[in-house]
């Protein structure tokens, strides 16, 4: 199901730069593409970092300009976002996010709902990062997402490789430049229809005489875009020697 989340909520992309207006696409640095479709970064700016997503130039007008849309947010009062490990790690590392990720905060209260009986911002540094599912006690923990200004952040390893033709040196030199994904959307972002039962976990019996056991999560549904402008696809630079 998240595969086929990830590619409806692509489509925002096509809506061009996303703004205080309309959904889209959004580059670290608030970076727009040329006519060609391509990004250009300085040598300043890439050695200042700009081409990863920080909190406070980036995230904050990303949240901002949700608003000013009007997208909804969940009963919770927050915006969601699928991230790859890679685009997670560059907020994570941002000095604004951790500043307030060591204050322990109250169970029950702060930016990781994990587990009630730690501290949430304390538990967010021991894991398990940004709310993967685990087991406790040998009992299934779905994800609960990391908290922070604002949004709900919940990785994802199925987001695919993706390049953009980008330069790092104010436009001489153009080359194809790995980037990390981040998608930020409302509810109504998405319509499911589904068929047949809904989501389940099913025993695969291949099981080789009970040795071990294979679980199956099985859902059949179909994935639709119902508003490009409650999506804002967001995208930090790896480094170009291929490093984070």
């Amino acid at each position: 199901m998240i595969e086929s989340s990830l590619t409806k909520l692509q489509k925002a992309e096509a809506n061009g730069a996303a703004s205080a207006s309309q959904g889209g696409y959004f580059f670290a640095g608030g970076k727009t593409k040329d006519s060609s479709g391509r990004i250009s970064y300085t040598a300043t700016e890439y050695g200042n970092q700009i081409q990863q997503f920080s909190v406070k130039t980036d995230l904050l007008t990303v949240v901002k300009d949700l608003r000013k849309r009007n997208v909804p947010t969940y009963a919770d009062g927050l915006y969601r976002c699928l991230v790859d490990p890679t685009f997670m790690m560059h907020l994570r590392r941002d000095s604004d996010f951790r500043e307030i990720a060591r204050y322990a905060g109250a169970p029950g209260q702060g930016m990781y709902m994990g587990n009630p009986m730690i501290p949430n911002n304390a538990s967010f540094f021991q894991g398990p990062q940004a709310g993967q599912a685990y087991f406790l006690a040998g009992e299934p923990v779905m994800p609960t997402g990391v908290q922070f200004e604002g949004v709900k952040f919940f990785e994802s390893t199925n987001f695919p490789t993706k390049n953009i033709t980008a330069s790092i040196d104010g436009g001489s030199n153009y080359s194809s430049l790995e980037v990390a994904q981040g998608f930020f959307f409302g509810p109504q972002a998405i319509g499911v229809g589904i068929g047949g039962p809904n989501a389940q976990v099913l025993i695969n019996n291949n099981d080789d005489f009970s040795r071990f056991i294979i679980l199956i999560w099985q859902l059949y549904a179909g994935f639709e875009s119902l508003n490009k402008d409650f999506v804002t696809t967001a995208f930090s630079f790896v480094s170009d020697d291929g490093s984070i």
